[in-house]
């Protein structure tokens, strides 16, 4: 369920209890839950704002020596049943990785506003070939070589895989702040030693992202 149904879902179930007698104190609850789930709406809203700026994410694994590994991947346009995904090609390490640990954290960075967003995760792999079809865009043959036959990069190829990831915590940074008085507070910050304040950083549970 998206959290703005969610909050309209819990709102018409309190108007029920009310209407049917409901106690002031349960009243109270129903009022505290609606407010906790448009605070959570709000932030998932900022959360996705900030990540389709910056789309590119350092995709980190864990590899079989217990290193992690990042490496930069498109972020896709949002899609039902997963926070993140991406699509990678079946024959890379990253498969392996997380054959081993699906454990896996994708990170962004605005170098223009600076603000940041950490998504930390479990990653799902999709060779469903119908679902690939499904979400198949042109732009992907960008990141596969044309080897001839199926393996052209288009909705058919082999090498076609989806990453879906499952937040259990995003942490990000958001600016709420003019661009001039940034750079100001980056100054005097430099001249006075101080450190200065860019943004909010805020949190995410996984139980808050749920669809």
């Amino acid at each position: 369920m998206r959290p703005a149904f969610f909050v309209l879902y819990l709102f018409r179930r309190c108007l029920r209890a009310s209407a049917g007698g409901m106690r002031p104190r349960a009243d109270s609850a129903c009022v505290l839950h609606i407010q906790l789930a448009m605070t959570a709406s709000k932030k998932i809203d900022e959360l996705y704002d900030l990540i389709k700026g910056i789309e590119t994410a350092m995709f980190t694994t864990r590899g079989p020596t217990g290193h992690l590994v990042s490496r930069p991947m498109a972020t896709q346009d949002r899609i039902e049943g997963a926070d993140l995904w991406f699509v990678t090609n079946t024959e890379t390490h990253k498969l392996d990785d997380l054959a081993l640990d699906p454990h896996v954290n994708c990170s962004y960075y605005n170098n223009r506003t600076h603000e940041w967003v950490s998504v930390a995760g479990l990653a799902h792999i999709s060779k469903n070939k119908n679902k690939v079809r499904q979400l198949y865009q042109e732009s992907w043959k960008t990141w596969f070589d044309d080897e001839g036959g199926d393996r052209d990069g288009g909705p058919n190829d082999p090498r076609l895989a989806l990453i879906m990831v499952e937040a259990e915590l995003a942490t990000y940074m958001k600016v709420n702040k003019l661009r001039p008085i940034i750079l100001f507070e980056t100054i005097r910050s430099k001249v006075t030693g101080s450190i200065p304040s860019r943004g909010d950083v805020r949190e995410i549970s996984g139980a808050e992202m749920m669809d």
